[in-house]
């Protein structure tokens, strides 16, 4: 099914498998790419090091394209930049809006850059920046998440930029596919369908977690970082809720110290990562200290199986989902029932299908 994000990738499918924290690793990516779709590392937990070794790791695993993502906001952002240039990396995904130095600098090196956004006027502006293609994320997708849906916030964004744009938010099936082509859409990405595959490190007991909750069971809430972060509700999700600013900032501080030797990160790093985070949005230094507790309290569950520790980013597609296939299973079944779905549409769509 070629589109426009085949054809600026170079995988065989418009499906894009979103860069997870401590879940998209090079197991998870590998497998996505030879699947046909485009696989995305997620960098931002990575020392600069290990971030190399792990892009290696793909590439011995598959010869398809894939990404990697990374935090436009880094300290250490030009590094990776240049890790992901001098590796041949096919892809490079931001999860906030890379400045136009960036985008320029990977541009000129051939690295196909596609940011993802939450709403239409940051489109306009990577857009007008050089970005080759968004991700657009509606409120249904897992982690930090907006307010308005998918089924708004695509259509917007669609009419008003004329760069390919990815579909994010309540997507894990071929009907749903279909329904982000007929938006206008070039494909569409998935995270916690990914995370719920065979091929994901995440493990099993919290797999498991994932496959038992229904779609009611999926929250929103601010007490982890203080920005809106889409997840299970469990009893620590309850628990943080109802605690108080001297406990969360508290944990904070642990969780940290933490991040800082996961990451290879010293604290003056630290720091001026903090104040970046400040810079033009207004947040407190209380709310730039608790964004430490985000990549922690993740790895205690992705990492680790603590989900009585840890928290577990979800988008709503969680409540209907209920096996563990392989990544070419999940691939396979997306794009045959989007094929069944489009020859069932009446007249000419279905006859394009055919073609």
């Amino acid at each position: 099914m070629p589109t426009a994000l085949t054809a600026l990738t170079g995988v065989r499918h418009p499906i894009v498998q979103t860069g997870m924290g401590w879940v998209a690793g090079p197991r998870l990516v590998s497998a996505v790419a030879e699947a046909g779709a485009l696989g995305v590392l997620a960098s931002a937990t990575m020392t600069t090091e290990r971030l190399r070794a792990a892009v290696r790791e793909v590439r011995s695993r598959t010869d398809a394209p894939f990404g990697v993502n990374l935090r436009a906001d880094a300290g250490d952002a030009a590094e990776r930049v240049r890790i992901i240039i001098e590796e041949g990396v096919r892809v490079a995904s931001f999860a906030l809006a890379p400045s136009r130095e960036l985008i320029a600098r990977l541009k000129d090196a051939g690295v196909v850059v596609i940011p993802s956004i939450g709403a239409r006027r940051h489109a306009e502006k990577v857009a007008a920046w050089g970005a080759d293609a968004v991700v657009v994320q509606g409120g249904e997708g897992g982690g930090h998440t907006g307010s308005v849906a998918t089924t708004v916030l695509l259509p917007q964004v669609v009419d008003a930029v004329d760069i390919p744009v990815i579909a994010a938010g309540g997507f894990h099936d071929g009907r749903g596919l279909v329904a982000a082509l007929a938006y206008g859409a070039a494909g569409i990405a998935m995270g916690t369908r990914f995370l719920l595959t065979s091929d994901s490190t995440v493990p099993d007991a919290v797999k498991a977690r994932y496959l038992a909750v229904e779609v009611k069971d999926v929250t929103v809430t601010t007490a982890v970082d203080g920005l809106p972060h889409r997840m299970l509700r469990t009893e620590l999700v309850d628990a943080l809720d109802r605690s108080g600013r001297a406990a969360a900032l508290a944990r904070a501080l642990r969780h940290a110290a933490a991040f800082k030797k996961d990451s290879g990160m010293s604290w003056p790093q630290l720091v001026r990562d903090g104040a970046r985070m400040r810079h033009g949005k207004e947040l407190s230094w209380s709310q730039v200290l608790l964004a430490a507790n985000t990549p922690m309290m993740l790895k205690a569950s992705m990492v680790d199986g603590r989900t009585d520790r840890g928290v577990m980013a979800s988008g709503q597609v969680a409540g209907v989902i209920d096996d563990l296939p392989s990544c070419a299973e999940l691939v396979e079944r997306v794009m045959t029932r989007a094929q069944e779905v489009l020859r069932g549409l009446p007249g000419p769509v279905a006859q394009g299908a055919d073609g």
